[in-house]
């Protein structure tokens, strides 16, 4: 399902050059849960970016079902997130004014669907992630670990193939970041692709395939 080749990623820096990425080939094939392991500045957040369509390489290749996502525009881009990724970011990204039930909704709004349908859908997530009773609250009225569940609700809206996770359990509890972890193994059994980046070796262990990076390299 996804390929990188070469992927090499160069930020500019005054008069220095940056390397967050360094010629890093990776497969990462259908229905996969892979968990990649790193210090901070190993380039791991960059390399979601990368494959999550988010950003685009300095030289190399994403290819995501053959599509080389490089050659793509930032439209075509923007549809492939939308069909194909859904997003779990560590510091949730939630939209305060919006309730939960709202944030989960959202992005199928972007998608073109239906009120209804899209708040039908929305409510019936809420329900899987276990917040059918709390769908009517906004972030401010949530735990950190109610707000990481809207997160991976709001990830599912689409219907994405590749779910990717950027810390998903580095704002929460010992016991919540399990149950976290529970919900994503699940997805995983029901076919879902499944990449997260984490500092956590606990949370490391629960992925079926585990890399490590180093100075943007990822290391056999």
């Amino acid at each position: 399902m996804i390929r990188t080749e070469h992927l090499t990623k160069v930020y500019r820096m005054g008069e220095a050059d940056v390397y967050a990425l360094r010629e890093v080939n990776l497969e990462i094939k259908d229905g996969e849960f892979i968990a990649i392991l790193g210090p901070s500045g190993s380039g791991k957040s960059t390399l979601l970016n990368m494959i999550g369509c988010l950003d685009t390489p300095t030289s190399g290749s994403v290819f995501i079902d053959g599509i080389d996502t490089a050659s793509l525009n930032e439209n075509e881009r923007a549809e492939m997130r939308r069909e194909k990724i859904g997003f779990i970011f560590q510091q949730f990204n939630l939209i305060h004014t919006l309730n939960a039930l709202e944030n989960v909704a959202l992005p199928m709004f972007f998608a073109g669907v239906k009120r209804k349908k899209r708040l039908e859908r929305a409510e019936e997530l809420l329900v899987n992630v276990g917040l059918g009773d709390r769908m009517y609250h906004k972030p401010s009225e949530l735990s950190g670990g109610e707000q990481q569940r809207v997160a991976i609700a709001r990830a599912l809206s689409n219907d994405p193939e590749i779910i990717i996770g950027d810390e998903p359990t580095g704002n929460v509890d010992t016991e919540t970041g399990r149950a976290i972890m529970d919900i994503l193994e699940g997805l995983n059994k029901e076919g879902r692709t499944i990449i997260v980046v984490t500092h956590n070796a606990e949370v490391a262990a629960r992925a079926g395939i585990r890399k490590r990076m180093r100075d943007g390299r990822v290391l056999d």
